[in-house]
């Protein structure tokens, strides 16, 4: 194996006299990138219209972004890693900005996906290098564990306001202005990361970067989100379906072949053999699965079945992101005292009890018989976010921080695509969701979470802070 040290290079780290403030700012661009994964399905319709898409057209304006993101994040934090989180960091902002000044002028459809081609590099970039950041601001184990809790805030919150933020702003504004507002926006954040975030160690190797790891592993992981994506439409044993899933399950046989063989590997498979480690990655993903199906599927059925406006809608489910916010600093504090699993296990068993719940609701319910389950439910998600984070974090050395922060990011956007297609396929019996698929969608999501429970209870016996 290739020696790794941490260089003391024109990359080392200089002491900042507020890391409260690299937090903001971080966490400022980590919101910014997750929101646009929601924040623009409110203006699709208003989009098609516009610019004269058809129905395909008009959901890859959301693919092509979550498609590139996801794609992408395993490859990004070695970047950062090896050649410098701050400097990573603020070209997926300014990546980030450039594609959605594109999409906002876009007077095409072309045009428009390939601004969100080009917005979708921005996360990909600036997510994972965030989070190591913010581990090397907070060198101090409590103090970074409530960093974490609103690292993890940022990003879930992101998801659950979205639809709320994007009904008002296409609104009042059109819906050019859910792209161009993002542009002053990442200027504000990059400014403050420009002159406040200290440039952190590098780590040196003598061995040149995976690239064929990372060509098998985006690879990989593009065809499997693509599979995922499109199957609904074009039929889960369609050939072209078929198709990606092989190529996915390939390329990822062939990443796992590689990175064994590599002196120097992009992921250190090693750190899947640590209980810990796997099962915080693994709730990570059981949790965004199930998260965006309680979101985009309760907001699908309240405005197309229920008739409700996109405002109402997003004012609809507003209850999980309200409890979420409430829920992540609490769970900051309780890792920093009793350590991660009491946090994460009662999280995720609050978060699938309250989804099971919901299988009392029939076609004419509305909010005021399910409010309390929708923010027990944001609750328990809130809460064991920031524990599952803060346990792959402290399974890595400092330095392998950005490689971590991709493996559990990855996972969790996968998780995210996963959700919609598993989850719509249940939900969308017909041209519209059906109360009884949105009833099988709650019992795979609620009892996916309470698995979860019970696998972290046993994988994390030992507490860690």
């Amino acid at each position: 194996m290739t020696a790794i040290q941490v260089s003391a290079g024109p990359e080392s780290a200089t002491a900042t006299a507020n890391p409260w403030i690299t937090l903001v700012a971080v966490t400022g661009g980590q919101f910014l990138a997750v929101l646009s994964t929601t924040v623009i399905s409110v203006a699709l319709p208003t989009i098609a219209r516009d610019l004269h898409a058809d129905a395909t057209a008009a959901e890859w304006i959301v693919n092509a972004y979550v498609l590139v993101y996801a794609s992408l994040l395993m490859l990004t934090g070695g970047l950062g890693d090896r050649y410098g989180r701050k400097g990573v960091f603020l070209l997926g902002m300014a990546t980030f900005a450039l594609g959605a000044l594109i999409g906002g002028l876009a007077t095409s459809i072309p045009m428009l996906l390939a601004g969100r081609v080009i917005q979708g590099l921005g996360p990909a970039l600036l997510v994972p290098t965030s989070l190591a950041v913010v581990r090397a601001a907070f060198p101090d184990e409590r103090k970074r564990a409530v960093a974490i809790g609103a690292w993890s805030t940022s990003s879930g919150l992101a998801l659950a306001v979205g639809p709320i933020l994007g009904g008002l702003v296409v609104t009042g504004l059109g819906w050019r202005w859910v792209l161009l507002l993002n542009v002053p926006l990442v200027l504000v954040f990059a400014t403050i990361a420009a002159l406040i975030v200290p440039r952190q160690p590098r780590t040196a190797t003598t061995g040149r970067f995976d690239w064929q790891g990372a060509v098998l592993t985006t690879l990989s992981v593009a065809a499997l989100s693509y599979g995922l994506t499109e199957g609904r439409q074009e039929g889960w044993t369609s050939p072209l379906i078929l198709a990606a899933f092989g190529l996915a399950l390939a390329a990822a046989i062939a990443f796992v072949s590689w990175e064994r063989r590599h002196s120097d590997p992009l992921v250190d498979l090693a750190l899947f053999g640590h209980r810990g480690f796997t099962a915080a990655n693994l709730a990570g993903a059981v949790a965004f699965f199930a998260f965006v199906g309680l979101v985009v599927y309760l907001s699908a059925y309240f405005q197309l079945v229920q008739g409700h406006s996109a405002i109402r809608t997003g004012l609809d489910v507003c209850a999980i992101g309200i409890a979420f916010a409430a829920a992540t600093p609490i769970s900051g504090r309780l890792v920093a005292r009793v350590g991660a699993r009491p946090p994460m296990v009662t999280g995720l068993a609050l978060a699938g009890s309250a989804i099971l719940g919901l299988l009392s609701m029939n076609r004419t319910t509305g909010l005021a018989g399910l409010w309390w389950l929708l923010a027990l439910g944001g609750f328990g998600l809130g809460l064991c976010l920031t524990p599952m984070t803060a346990t792959v974090l402290a399974a890595v050395a400092p330095h392998r921080a950005g490689m971590a922060s991709s493996v559990h990011n990855a996972l969790r956007q996968l998780g995210q695509v996963l959700g919609v297609a598993v989850l719509g396929t249940l939900v969308y019996t017909g041209p519209l969701p059906s109360i009884t698929g949105l009833h099988h969608a709650f019992l795979v999501a609620g009892g996916g979470l309470l698995t979860m429970a019970a696998i972290a209870a046993v994988a994390l016996r030992t507490p860690a802070r």
